[in-house]
């Protein structure tokens, strides 16, 4: 879609915010949400790096969503952000609609063993009602940064646990607008992955849990914080594990063994703490982060043979400047 296209729907060559039943003679349909052109995504990222969204759509609920996914221009590409905890979003920013579950994907709804989270729930907050509620199962939660909807979409796991083990059933819709709700037996998890389409956006999963003592459960998740901050720079400017285990072995290690802990690319660095972390130590761009990366992963191929493969996502298009190294424009592996 050309940029003149874009340029119209977002509501013409001057841009700004279009909110409230919003719509366009360019084919976007009216939508009660936020629709913004432009709108800058360095500082809703955790590496703190990136370019905007060319347009940035946080719909009002599932039913404006629907409306919105039915409706929207063909080839229009959607891009879901989520709490952008484990990805990097790259300097030329992200083409097309990016996508930003506003506070009514959020809520939480305890009944018996069973949680009812909208894909939008921060994992820590999910693992403190589960807690409150004297249940327990679900404090892994408490040490994984990002929304109930990647740790789906991932199958994101800590501490010997991961999301398919307590996963009953996920709302999903797919890219007509249209609401699936899929048991967890018609879901194959492996590890960090599921088998959902990648252009399905989930909306909600149902979680399931045991009873136990609220306090004891309350120490467990205080134990998994504690050997969290012992173990990784929670404090800096960073993302989750940066890449996914190779089988039978630990990504730190084979980094550490390349000889990378601590290696630095412009304002990048592999975290001195946990080799697995990259992060930004100020004025890192997201090339910077995605190079350093891919120089670690040939590093470790180098000295092991083996191949790392990103667990961290990247999106988006790589600035002008940066097109002559790294991963291709709009490529993400």
């Amino acid at each position: 879609m050309s940029a003149a296209v874009l340029r119209a729907i977002a509501g013409g060559p001057h841009g700004g915010p279009r909110q409230g039943g919003s719509g366009n003679a360019a084919g976007l349909p009216p939508v009660r949400g936020s629709l913004r052109r432009d709108a800058a995504l360095r500082d809703r990222t955790w590496f703190r790096v990136g370019g905007p969204a060319e347009i940035l759509f946080e719909p009002a609920d599932a039913d404006d969503l629907a409306t919105f996914m039915a409706g929207r221009p063909a080839g229009l590409p959607v891009t879901v952000l989520g709490l952008a905890s484990n990805l990097i979003v790259r300097d030329g920013g992200i083409p097309g609609i990016t996508l930003r579950l506003s506070r009514s994907f959020a809520d939480i709804a305890v009944s018996g063993q069973h949680l009812t989270v909208g894909a939008g729930a921060a994992d820590v907050r999910v693992a403190r009602a589960a807690q409150e509620a004297g249940l327990t199962g679900l404090e892994f939660l408490c040490g994984i940064p990002g929304s109930i909807g990647g740790a789906v979409r991932m199958n994101a796991g800590a501490y010997g646990a991961e999301i398919g083990g307590i996963l009953d059933w996920v709302e999903a819709m797919e890219p007509s607008g249209r609401r699936r709700l899929l048991r967890r037996d018609e879901i194959a998890f492996g590890y960090r992955s599921c088998d959902l389409p990648e252009d399905w956006i989930v909306l909600a999963a149902g979680l399931r849990a045991q009873p136990g003592d609220p306090a004891g459960i309350a120490a467990r998740m205080e134990r998994i914080r504690s050997e969290r901050e012992a173990s990784q720079p929670v404090r800096a400017r960073t993302g989750g594990s940066t890449f996914a285990n190779p089988p039978g072995a630990k990504a730190w290690q084979l980094i550490d063994a390349a000889g990378c802990r601590g290696l630095r690319r412009g304002g990048a660095q592999v975290s001195e703490q946990h080799c697995n972390f990259l992060i930004n130590t100020g004025d890192a761009t997201a090339a910077d982060l995605e190079d350093l990366g891919d120089e670690v992963r040939a590093r470790v191929a180098a000295s092991s043979g083996i191949q790392l493969h990103w667990e961290i996502r990247r999106i988006g298009r790589r600035a002008p400047d940066a097109m002559s190294g790294g991963a291709a424009d709009g490529e993400v592996r």
